[in-house]
């Protein structure tokens, strides 16, 4: 029957008419024939539906959220959800994916999720990188790093990066390492430690930036994004807070300012997301701090010119919320979580607040929004381990 339609119809009419399918039906579909079998699976392909995806307002919510089964021991748990309804509501689209391979017993707040690069994110802890396809539910657990730290010496991961080299067409997982002596001992000897893992060779190689002082990444739950081909943390650099980033196709680190009521320490913290395409800082008040219900406004900053930064500009101020932290901006809502680990989002238009029936581990929630792709976890054909049925 597959081969009948594909002879019937011309290639590029077929081809035009598979890539309005949704992944799932699509997997499904290579078992019809070869021929089908070998166009759903080939580059060309799987690019096409990349650039069809991009161009779709189809988007689907990822969570991951934790959660304590025993004393400081944790199950992390990855939760999918669609947005196609104007009620704003999360309505789940398939079962839930307990996290492969990632530790559970260092603080349920240790694992991290990256922003979407191509329908791929990566899942790291303080030991393990997994790459994952949400949509086709392929992960790949990267080999270790064999680079290592003196004895006598402890390493701090302070930020990881997972993104696109335009150069070399290729992914880049980019870790960045404190590695410092006896905290207690005069003097500490600390320096920065950069690793950089190529998925094309499946290696990992130490870059070395002896000749550049990089400032101090410090982490955020909302952070570690991939936007305009580069990786952003939130850094300090001569008492002054920054967004350090890292450039995936030259390999060099570069620093952004803050908005000017942004950048000093003065009980202030931050989240970085993407909004219509900008980057975008939310610069809310700390939560263990007393918040001031007339002055501890939550400021939504959006960068206008990528790279410029005087061209920060404050989109909302909103009034003080019961926050955690933030965890991304979809559509028109903020999506934070509380203090209880519980899901909540604010409507910027309507001031509204709503909850969730959706609840984790205090400060565990992670959310990341994705659109369906058939990318590859693996350069290897074929390669990257089934986590679920779908």
């Amino acid at each position: 029957m597959g081969n009948g339609i594909m002879k019937i119809l011309p290639n590029d009419v077929a081809i035009s008419i598979l890539l309005r399918f949704p992944v799932k039906s699509l997997m499904r579909y290579r078992g019809i024939s070869k021929i089908w079998c070998t166009l759903l699976q080939s580059s060309y392909f799987i690019n096409l539906h990349l650039m069809w995806s991009s161009i779709t307002e189809d988007e689907f919510i990822l969570v991951k959220r934790s959660f304590e089964e025993r004393p400081g021991q944790f199950k992390h748990v990855l939760s999918f959800f669609s947005n196609v309804s104007d009620n704003d509501y999360l309505n789940p689209v398939s079962p839930d994916l307990d996290v492969p391979y990632l530790a559970s017993n260092y603080g349920s707040v240790s694992l991290q999720v990256s922003m979407p690069c191509n329908g791929l994110i990566a899942l790291n802890d303080t030991l393990s990188i997994v790459l994952l396809n949400p949509t086709t539910r392929k992960y790949n657990l990267l080999h270790p790093s064999s680079f290592g730290y003196p004895h006598g010496f402890d390493r701090d991961i302070c930020g990881v990066g997972f993104g696109f080299d335009l150069m070399v067409n290729d992914y880049k997982v980019v870790r960045i390492s404190e590695i410092y002596s006896d905290p207690y001992k005069d003097p500490c000897v600390t320096w920065i430690k950069v690793e950089i893992y190529d998925l094309g060779i499946d290696s990992w190689r130490e870059q070395n930036y002896e000749d550049k002082e990089l400032p101090s990444v410090f982490w955020n739950p909302c952070a570690e994004i991939f936007y305009r081909g580069a990786c952003h943390w939130f850094a300090t650099a001569n008492t002054l807070q920054v967004i350090l980033c890292f450039d995936m196709s030259t390999d060099i680190f570069r620093d952004m300012k803050m908005p000017d009521t942004c950048y000093r320490f003065d009980g202030k913290c931050y989240g970085l997301v993407v909004l219509n395409k900008s980057l975008t800082l939310i610069c809310y008040r700390d939560p263990t701090c007393e918040i001031d219900l007339k002055e501890d406004f939550m400021d939504i900053w959006t960068m206008k010119v990528y790279g410029v930064n005087d061209s920060w500009i404050k989109r909302y101020s909103i009034r003080p919320l019961p926050i955690k932290s933030p965890l991304t901006i979809w559509k028109n809502l903020l999506l934070f979580q509380s203090k209880s680990g519980q899901l909540i989002s604010y409507n910027f238009y309507s001031d509204e607040v709503r909850e969730f029936n959706l609840y984790g581990y205090q400060g565990s929630l992670r959310v990341v929004l994705y659109k369906e792709s058939l990318t590859s976890v693996s350069r290897e054909k074929g390669h990257g381990t089934q986590a679920q049925q779908m």
